[in-house]
């Protein structure tokens, strides 16, 4: 059954995390009401809109949250889509306790083309694990539900931690991705490393996807690499730069934390509007 178009509700950037949604197997749900506003000072204060879907995944056998956001005041039909990837053991929400629909407004009211930003829930750094397939939720189920929230396909990857993985890895075989920008990328040098994990069912799994082992797969022109200075994934992200020459790179102070991605979010954000296109 085609799923119901859900409603958008405006709403502040942290009460916003804390929408119920009404669960209902292929159909959409409207997110509730916000908190009270914050002071007009307070950049909270900053208004977005943001749509959660509940839908059913084939690809992963489950029901999945997606979270559309899109910048105050801009109409969403025909906006080119940034597709966020949470990492480990967060969930497409993770975005709205991050800020990153007030960033998104931010970003788009100093000069940058609008865009939409869409989360979906994922597993498995985005690999398929027996019947649970992220990876395939993105490349054949994700589009429809775009288009269907009259959203252009998706040119443009952010990847948090896992996510990064995850973003990484899709954009080697997506020459339509524009812009893949990726914060404290959760990759692995070695096999030991990756195997530690608990992810990978062998080496030769490991390999085949482990973006740091394709580096000359990688977009250069359109990739953004963000890492703090004491994150644990720091060499490996030093390794990513090195071998992949991003058009961006910035390793500044934070670590593997919600407080250091609020804070690059703003900058990440203006990097991939202007190259979605």
């Amino acid at each position: 059954m085609r799923s119901k178009p859900g409603v958008t509700r405006r709403g502040l950037l942290f009460g916003s995390a804390a929408a119920l949604v009404s669960a209902c197997t292929g159909r959409s749900a409207p997110v509730a009401a916000p908190t009270p506003a914050a002071p007009a000072s307070s950049p909270s204060s900053l208004k977005a809109s943001i749509t959660i879907h509940r839908r059913h995944s084939a690809a992963r056998g489950r029901d999945v949250d997606v979270v559309l956001m899109t910048p105050d005041g801009v109409p969403s039909t025909g906006l080119p889509v940034c597709v966020a990837l949470h990492g480990r053991g967060s969930n497409a929400r993770t975005f709205l306790d991050l800020g990153l629909p007030a960033a998104l407004t931010a970003a788009v009211r100093s000069g940058i083309p609008s865009f939409a930003v869409a989360a979906v829930d994922g597993s498995h750094y985005w690999m398929p694990d027996g019947d649970d397939d992220p990876h395939r939720m993105l490349t054949d189920e994700l589009p429809g539900w775009l288009s269907e929230s009259g959203l252009r396909p998706m040119t443009g990857l952010l990847g948090i931690s896992m996510g990064g993985f995850g973003a990484l890895n899709l954009a080697r075989h997506r020459r339509d991705v524009t812009a893949v920008a990726t914060c404290s990328a959760a990759l692995f040098r070695t096999w030991p490393e990756a195997r530690s994990r608990h992810i990978f069912a062998s080496q030769n799994d490991w390999t085949a996807a482990e973006p740091l082992r394709h580096a000359d797969e990688l977009p250069t022109r359109g990739l953004g690499v963000w890492c703090g200075d004491r994150d644990p994934f720091l060499a490996a992200n030093r390794k990513l730069i090195a071998g992949a020459g991003p058009e961006v790179s910035r390793i500044t102070p934070g670590e593997h934390t919600s407080e250091y991605w609020r804070g690059v979010l703003p900058e990440v954000l203006r990097f991939l509007g202007p190259r979605l296109a």
